[in-house]
């Protein structure tokens, strides 16, 4: 392979790493597991099933690589865009994790995200999940005040990174200017509409049913039910929320428990509440909850 292709070493490897051979899950979960820095729970997490139901996963795609004799080499150049999905999925991920507060692991997927946009700089879902990426890092610092978790309504917007939000909306631009329209482009134009004041809630539920429509995803459609209570109310959100099969994931307790709150439903919300602090992973979460939980009373 010629050396010019990769400038960078990770990145090569993150390539080389995801087979399509493999399904496109196994690729994600077995390269995270091995480059990624993530721990078998931590992506057990990311992809919403139990440690050892990953674990499983984990270990039969070792042994297709070893029972099928998959060979591990750095790709051709014209094979990039095959492994592309996967790869892309991978530097999410990685992201996801560290924006929970690794932020060594956050800073590893922007710089992956920058080496990809310069390795495949006409691919417009490169430059939609780094457009993503860093419309959601240049608001860490508003996140969190006096180590308090800081819900984005009531962030201090001058605490955001201007230059990142600036550099963020560039990138965008230049995916949709690629006639990017797919899943981080996507996500990438609902990070930005967040961040404007006042916030464009009939355009966020549009986008948010269009990336349903790509993705499938219940999780998206919890987030495009929190958009709808903006629109409709909190009745109409509630709708959205109670037709998805997501019990054991923090966030549909939660925004159900605030939906309930809102709708004057206290013992009901309490009950959501406390089963989302029960899922918590961190202790700025679990103190915002319980401060929840106090608001609604017993």
């Amino acid at each position: 392979m010629e050396e010019h292709t990769f400038r960078d070493e990770r990145l090569e490897l993150i390539f080389t790493c995801c087979h399509p051979s493999l399904a496109l899950e196994a690729q994600v979960a077995l390269t995270l597991r091995s480059l990624g820095g993530l721990s078998t729970e931590e992506i057990a997490r990311a992809f919403l099933v139990s440690d050892e139901t990953m674990k499983r996963r984990l270990s039969r795609a070792k042994r297709k690589i070893r029972d099928a004799a998959i060979p591990f080499s750095v790709p051709a150049e014209h094979l990039l865009p095959d492994r592309l999905g996967a790869v892309l999925a991978v530097v999410y991920l990685i992201f996801n994790e560290g924006y929970g507060g690794r932020v060594d692991l956050a800073a590893e997927a922007l710089r992956l995200g920058s080496a990809l946009t310069e390795l495949m700089p006409d691919e417009p879902e490169v430059h939609g999940l780094m457009a993503l990426m860093l419309l959601d890092d240049a608001r860490r610092e508003a996140r969190f005040a006096d180590g308090e978790l800081v819900l984005l309504a009531d962030q201090d917007r001058s605490r955001w990174d201007a230059a990142k939000v600036e550099q963020g909306r560039a990138t965008l631009d230049r995916a949709l200017a690629l006639q990017g329209h797919k899943t981080y482009v996507v996500q990438a134009a609902i990070a930005s509409l967040h961040m404007d004041e006042p916030q464009n809630w009939p355009e966020i539920v549009g986008l948010y049913a269009e990336l349903f429509r790509l993705t499938g995803s219940a999780i998206v459609e919890l987030n495009r039910a929190i958009a709808v209570a903006e629109v409709a109310g909190p009745d109409a959100g509630l709708e959205v929320v109670d037709g998805l099969e997501l019990d054991g994931y923090q966030y549909f307790h939660s925004t159900r428990a605030d939906l309930l709150r809102r709708l004057g439903r206290p013992q009901e919300a309490r009950t959501e509440y406390e089963r989302a602090l029960e899922l918590a992973r961190t202790e700025p979460e679990r103190r915002f909850l319980q401060r929840r939980l106090a608001e609604v009373g017993t």
